[in-house]
C-alpha cells in the first residue's frame, strides 16, 4: 500500500470556498480517483489544511496526478491555497513520523 501526507496552507477567508468544491467534488475528477483505488481524507488545523491518502501502489497514486481534469482542479485550488511565485499551490509532502499496521511497509 502507498501512503503520501501532504500540507496546505489555506489563504486568508478561502476555506468557506475550499470546502463547498470538495464537497461537490467534479464527477470526473471523482471517477480517476475511484479508478485508481485512491482515498483522500484531508483535516483543517488552523489555517492548515493536512491531507492523507492511500492508494494499492504509488503507480496507482502517480496515474490519479496526472491528467487534465486535476490540473484544472488544482488552477482552481489556488483561488483558496497559498501558491508560490510561478502561482502554483504550495504543497508539502511530509515525511512520515511513525507507521503501524497496515501503513508499515
Amino acid at each position: 500500500m502507498f501512503s503520501i501526507g501532504q500540507a496546505m496552507t489555506l489563504r486568508p477567508g478561502g476555506y468557506a470556498e475550499y470546502k463547498r468544491y470538495h464537497n461537490e467534488i467534479w464527477p470526473d475528477l471523482a471517477a480517476i480517483m475511484s479508478d485508481n483505488e485512491v482515498s483522500i481524507a484531508i483535516f483543517l488545523l488552523g489555517n492548515r489544511l493536512v491531507l492523507h491518502a492511500v492508494a494499492p501502489t504509488k503507480a496507482h497514486w502517480d496515474r490519479s496526478n496526472n491528467n487534465a481534469t486535476l490540473e484544472k482542479w488544482q488552477a482552481v485550488m489556488t483561488r483558496f491555497l497559498e501558491t508560490d511565485q510561478s502561482g502554483k499551490s504550495i504543497v508539502d509532502t511530509l515525511e512520515p513520523a511513525f507507521v503501524f499496521g497496515m501503513f508499515k511497509g
